[in-house]
């Protein structure tokens, strides 16, 4: 595998320019694109879109006023990014011309072609761009709820969960125990997990040294599982244990009890956690179920320009896009977003698109200077006789690789991510905000004095029922 470049994150932009980007921009200003989702797919479709086409009149809508990237960070958790370098403002965006409403959308009328925002007003559109990321199925576990999920944080949307629960692993006792559940596959970003585990056990191991994270996990292997057990048993033997299920005990989570931090399995394994870090099963945004997308917990899409299967005039990208074998992540999303704005500009400007092709890189970090990642490219194709995105094959680190190849996927991870929100978020359009703070490698973060750990007290012990 080579070193990340430019060069892919712009390929997407050069193939598109085939459609004559100044014809586009004098004849279809009037082209009124609406995106619902900031992240690095809705964000990414929005600055292609004015890069490409200055006068398409495209908007975007998002909750938020600024977004928390759930990439990198776990890094925040174990110390290795500040929490300020993972938040994204839109003024990049605003300066290229995009219309950002900070605002919940709440409906789509697919017949009349308009989003309607969560104060009643309309947002037509001629074209929409669906990447509202994930939703969660917390009716799948007895006792957990959104409620329940402020005490039992699940940290897999990022903003005050991530903060929620670093307090609490921060303010946790020397020798208290985390526990984290995993549930079955889809998920978004198969690798993070593991990635966490490895992160929360480095801030255990230097500040928390008689603490122990057990990862429960739903399913009998994992994605990379041979380089994060190495990673388990060579740096943190003493920090780590791991619940798979097998053929005899499924340890899918089964009930949580936020009172006395019971975390219970399907096999009736009994864990009393002082953290418990709760992730639950997801599915797609539930804007995109409201617009009909959905068929089941995902949104199928036509592989060749992730249009919506069951809606005309609307694409579903990112987690709620139902893609194959391509993995939930925000690698894909982009890539996913890169491909949807070189159509959008084709069909407005009356062009035929460019053969797709998409890609997923994704990079775990084990440890300070220590990263692994895995990628692949895929391709429209057919599947058992359908069409689908068919992967040429995945490349992935090994175990056994040099400290000094390591150091390397480490700081391609960091580039990556530079990389990746510069092109979403347009940081160097004119009157953008400025690169978030670097990674750092802060000292422990004691929790706020105005919000204490939680204030359970009880026996902490790990039964097996």
């Amino acid at each position: 595998m080579g070193r990340l470049t430019r060069r892919h994150f712009t390929s997407g932009l050069a193939a598109a320019a085939a459609f004559g980007f100044p014809a586009i921009a004098r004849a279809q200003g009037a082209a009124r694109i609406v995106i619902i989702g900031g992240g690095a797919g809705g964000a990414t479709v929005a600055s292609r879109l004015k890069l490409a086409a200055p006068q398409l009149d495209v908007t975007l809508i998002e909750a938020r006023a600024a977004y928390t990237t759930c990439f990198h960070s776990n890094l925040y958790l174990g110390g290795l990014r500040s929490y300020a370098s993972l938040v994204q403002s839109y003024d990049g965006l605003r300066a290229l011309g995009v219309n950002v409403v900070t605002g919940a959308a709440s409906d789509v009328d697919t017949a009349a072609k308009a989003v309607k925002l969560a104060d009643g007003s309309p947002v037509p559109y001629d074209r929409l761009v669906l990447s509202p990321g994930i939703a969660f199925k917390y009716e799948a576990i007895e006792g957990y709820s959104a409620d329940a999920a402020e005490i039992m944080p699940h940290a897999w949307q990022a903003g005050p969960q991530t903060q929620l629960l670093k307090r609490q692993i921060a303010g946790m006792r020397n020798g208290g125990t985390v526990v984290m559940t995993v549930p079955a596959l889809p998920y978004r970003c198969p690798p993070a997990p593991y990635e966490r585990a490895c992160m929360i056990a480095h801030y255990l191991k230097a500040h928390k040294p008689k603490s122990k994270l057990i990862l429960v996990d739903a399913k009998r292997s994992f994605i990379q599982q041979a380089l994060f057990e190495d990673a388990f048993a060579t740096l943190y033997k003493d920090q780590i244990e791991v619940v798979l299920s097998d053929e005899l005990d499924d340890n899918t989570v089964a009930r949580v009890d936020t009172a006395t931090g019971e975390v219970e399995t399907k096999a009736g394994r009994k864990i009393v956690a002082d953290v418990a870090n709760i992730i639950p099963p997801q599915c797609a945004g539930e804007i995109a179920v409201k617009a009909g997308c959905a068929d089941g917990d995902w949104c199928p899409v036509a592989v060749e320009n992730f249009k919506s299967a069951r809606v005309g005039d609307v694409y579903v990208i990112g987690d709620s896009a139902a893609a194959n074998d391509m993995p939930k992540s925000a690698s894909s999303a982009s890539s996913q977003a890169r491909i949807v704005a070189a159509d959008i500009l084709a069909a407005v400007a009356g062009k035929e698109r460019v053969a797709a092709s998409y890609s997923s890189n994704c990079w775990s970090v084990l440890a300070p200077d220590d990263g692994v990642k895995i990628a692949a490219s895929f391709a429209p194709g057919t599947k058992d006789g359908k069409p689908a995105l068919v992967s040429s094959g995945f490349q992935a680190s090994a175990t056994g690789e040099s400290a000094d190849v390591r150091r390397q996927t480490y700081e391609e991870s960091l580039a990556w991510y530079d990389t990746i929100t510069e092109d979403a978020f347009a940081r160097k359009a004119p009157g953008a905000a400025p690169a978030p703070a670097a990674p750092t490698e802060p000292a422990a973060e004691p929790a706020p004095e105005d919000e204490p750990p939680h204030p359970r007290r009880r026996s902490r012990r790990h039964r097996r029922g």
